[in-house]
């Protein structure tokens, strides 16, 4: 009976118990959706900042740069401009920088530079053309006026550096004494290289004479076609660095030259007649001593470094830049092996000339990517 009693008022207490976690289930479910929906939104987001980061690191943003749509739903990717943003402020720095150093040096020198010479000449027909290039490609070639007034920028940077690299070993060679092949030859013989069978071997034969010969000049041909490339691809930040890599490498090996000048092995180690002249030797052996009596003949610039090999530091260089570019990799590295064994006797150079030129090009390499990384710290904090 009391059972019976009790069942009356218990009933509604079950139902009152299962409503009340019915409710509690349901706002748990709630409240679990909502969680879920915020990991949701967390891992977008979380998504969305990986995107932005890769776009201001990637070394090819300009080629394969994607930009983030920011929607209700969360983010979309889209194709973002083909062109990437370059390095121009910091070329710019280090031209002028350049500039003064060369003035320095040729004041310190007493040599001189007659801008209306007629070896100027071609120079001031350059620099107006990519002028005009610039002004006038995009404007009167739409679809490929970018390209080509990125190309023609491109080429100016190149022959700029080039041309103050060059200008910079006068005033360096006329400055420097003494010579140091003795020691150059010292350290070839203890690194077991024969620079004399080196040079027997290309004079007994023609056709290495020529393949040399043309493998030695192809220096400025690789250039031309990286730098060509990134025009075409529109990757300005990639071949801002490789001009960047460049200059650096020339300021170096200008800097290391003054300690270790000579007038190459052909000179030091060969006596009487001789079987083959290579090109570097026309004109090198006498040029050097020329500055130092404060003559100098701008119209015929001639690259005067003999150690590091700046042939050694470009090819290395050239080699680097290409490696990424599969449409580029095989025949560039080809080319420039070509130009490195060529280098001894083309550029009357040592061994010990084409490691020390090496490790230049190396360095440069480090070096700027370091640079490029510092770079982008503000860029990904502005982000």
């Amino acid at each position: 009976m009391v059972s019976g009693w009790l069942a009356a008022p218990i009933a509604p207490i079950h139902t009152l118990r299962a409503q009340f976690h019915f409710v509690v289930i349901l706002v748990d479910d709630n409240a679990r959706a909502t969680r879920q929906s915020g990991a949701r939104k967390e891992k977008q987001a979380r998504r969305m900042a990986s995107l932005k980061v890769a776009l201001l690191t990637s070394s090819r943003s300009a080629a394969a740069a994607i930009a983030v749509v920011q929607t209700e739903g969360g983010a979309v990717a889209a194709p973002a401009a083909p062109r990437s943003r370059g390095y121009g402020w910091t070329i710019f720095a280090g031209l002028l920088a350049s500039i003064a150093t060369l003035a320095v040096l040729m004041h310190m020198a007493g040599l001189r530079i007659d801008p209306l010479s007629r070896g100027a000449v071609p120079y001031y027909a350059a620099a107006a053309l990519v002028l005009a290039l610039g002004r006038w490609a995009p404007r009167l070639m739409p679809r490929h006026g970018r390209a080509l007034a990125d190309c023609a920028e491109f080429f100016g940077l190149f022959t700029v550096i080039s041309l103050l690299g060059a200008t910079a070993s006068y005033p360096i060679a006329a400055l420097t004494g003494g010579m140091h092949d003795a020691a150059l030859q010292r350290i070839d013989e203890a690194l077991g290289f024969d620079w004399l069978a080196w040079d027997r071997l290309v004079a007994d034969h023609r056709a290495l004479q020529w393949l040399g010969l043309a493998a030695y000049r192809t220096i400025y041909l690789t250039p031309a076609i990286l730098l060509g490339w990134y025009a075409w691809k529109g990757d300005k930040a990639a071949a801002h660095r490789f001009l960047m890599t460049f200059w650096l490498a020339a300021a170096l090996t200008l800097a290391l030259y003054p300690l270790m000048t000579a007038v190459g092995p052909l000179s030091y180690l060969w006596h009487g007649p001789l079987p083959y002249l290579p090109e570097s030797e026309e004109w090198q052996a006498a040029l050097i001593p020329a500055l130092r009596a404060h003559y100098v003949d701008l119209a015929q610039l001639r690259g005067l470094v003999s150690a590091p090999s700046f042939h050694t530091v470009a090819a290395v260089l050239y080699i680097r830049a290409a490696w990424p570019h599969r449409e580029l990799r095989a025949p560039l590295v080809a080319v420039n092996a070509a130009m490195l064994l060529s280098t001894p006797v083309e550029g009357t150079h040592y061994l010990i000339d084409m490691i020390l030129g090496a490790v230049v090009a190396v360095v440069a390499i480090v070096a700027v990517r370091w640079l490029m990384a510092v770079k982008a710290g503000p860029r990904l904090a502005a982000a």
